[in-house]
């Protein structure tokens, strides 16, 4: 009798950089697709250039006077992976508690891989505060992320962007000059913005998305506003109606639109606040009438995603679950099965206890590295064009392991500080933000 053996299937590990998938697609090596073959280069070669860098928003309008960043030392740039990886890890070791390094879910897997936490825009902002001893942060994010952690942190604390090139083009599309023109021009149209009505509310109550900066965030703190977050923006938007007849949302349109909309507001009465028309591009009459002004900001990673892309991947994976961040298009989110924040989406599938066919509608460094950590799962990214979010790509481990070689040396370069005027209003904003505490489950739709 003979016994025939069938050899198990050997399944290839995922890779989570996204840095070796595009280097392979401009290689040759992989058939995939890329917005840009710019990305396979290191950031440095767009430092000195004007806008966001080449990925998701290299198409975006960047503001004049935003934050350039010096020259990286030739050793930096010409340094291999592993070399730049080995040098990092001796920095982290010399500089011991007096550094801790923050990593943001969309950083490439080269830099999170040396965070000592790892997690969303607030989440780290916070975790600055489990650490109070620690002399510098270190945060592989974007700008308004570092500007929070300064909010957030000890007067004595340093917060240290690797790239001062890393900025946000949807942060920039809410600049504090066209907020404050805004508002003034609501004024004219609802009356004195102080005065409560019978109810005790007044006519209208900024919020500002995390994704913001600093200057936002005070003036939402000066006019009795409150910052949310992907993950309680419910909560908060309840909280404001409680004391506003209408709120001014900015700067995402689109995460301002689906958590209204799921709230029950009719479209109607959210109209789109366009800071270069004269009252946002709607009539007195449509604004009197209104629930959400909405700000016209977006985000360019989350605009990506598409209703055919969800079409086309429940016809090639039948059964499969989608999953998509909140900023994306009402449309997207709508033919979604599920729409939470990036944290939402990682406990999800985390939470899966069976073998399941995940597309994700957020950026691709998060997507990649889920599904290298659950090959049990199959996990994909919505848009099959390897796009990363320009700005978080800016940070490179080369800058990484030149601001922690400078911390070494006794230097602290690309440090990040918020005003007093700026920074006082900004964590009242934030600290009502924290007050606001979303369900303990919440529903993902």
């Amino acid at each position: 009798m003979s016994i025939t053996f069938v050899p198990t299937p050997v399944v290839q590990p995922v890779d989570a950089s996204v840095d070796h998938a595009i280097q392979s697609i401009v290689s040759g090596a992989s058939t995939d697709a890329t917005c840009t073959t710019d990305l396979a280069v290191g950031p440095w070669d767009f430092d000195s250039r004007p806008g966001y860098g080449p990925g998701s928003s290299m198409g975006d309008v960047i503001p004049t006077g935003a934050p350039r960043q010096g020259e990286l030392p030739a050793e930096y740039r010409e340094a291999s992976e592993e070399d730049l990886d080995e040098r990092i890890r001796v920095a982290k070791a010399v500089l011991g508690d007096r550094a801790v390094v923050l990593g943001h879910f969309y950083q490439r897997e080269e830099v999170v891989r040396h965070a000592d936490y790892v997690g969303d825009s607030f989440q780290l902002a916070t975790a600055a505060k489990e650490r109070p001893n620690a002399e510098a942060i270190v945060f592989c994010g974007v700008h308004f992320m570092a500007e929070t952690a300064d909010l957030l942190s000890g007067p004595d604390q340093a917060v240290i962007l690797p790239n001062l090139a890393a900025g946000c083009s949807m942060a920039d599309m809410a600049d504090i000059d066209q907020v404050e023109d805004c508002w003034e021009q609501l004024a004219e149209v609802l009356g004195d913005l102080d005065a409560q009505d019978e109810d005790g509310r007044v006519p209208v109550i900024p919020v500002t998305y995390m994704n913001s900066s600093a200057a936002i965030k005070g003036f939402v703190g000066r006019h009795g506003g409150i910052v949310c977050t992907s993950s309680n923006a419910q909560t908060v938007l309840e909280w404001a109606f409680e004391r506003g007849r209408r709120v001014l949302f900015f700067p995402d349109q689109h995460l301002g639109r689906n958590t209204a909309k799921a709230m029950g507001v009719p479209l109607e009465q959210m109209p789109m606040w366009n800071p270069r028309k004269a009252l946002g591009g709607s009539s007195a009459s449509e604004l009197v009438d209104s629930r959400v002004i909405l700000w016209h900001g977006f985000c360019s990673v989350h605009r990506r995603f598409t209703v055919d892309q969800i079409d086309q991947a429940r016809i090639e994976h039948p059964g499969v679950r989608v999953i998509v961040h909140p900023e994306c298009p009402m449309a997207v989110v709508d033919a979604a099965d599920e729409a939470g924040s990036t944290d939402y989406i990682r406990r999800a599938i985390a939470a899966a206890t069976t073998p399941t066919t995940f597309a994700i509608g957020t950026e691709i460094n998060l997507v990649r590295r889920l599904a290298a950590r659950f090959p049990q799962h199959e996990i994909f990214c919505l848009d099959p064009v390897v796009c990363p979010c320009s700005t978080m790509y800016r940070i490179h481990p080369g800058y990484l392991a030149w601001v922690l070689e400078e911390l070494v040396a006794g230097r602290t370069p690309n440090r990040i500080t918020v005003t007093p005027d700026v920074a006082d209003p900004a964590r009242v904003a934030l600290e009502r933000m924290l007050a606001a505490k979303p369900p303990a489950v919440t529903s993902a739709r």
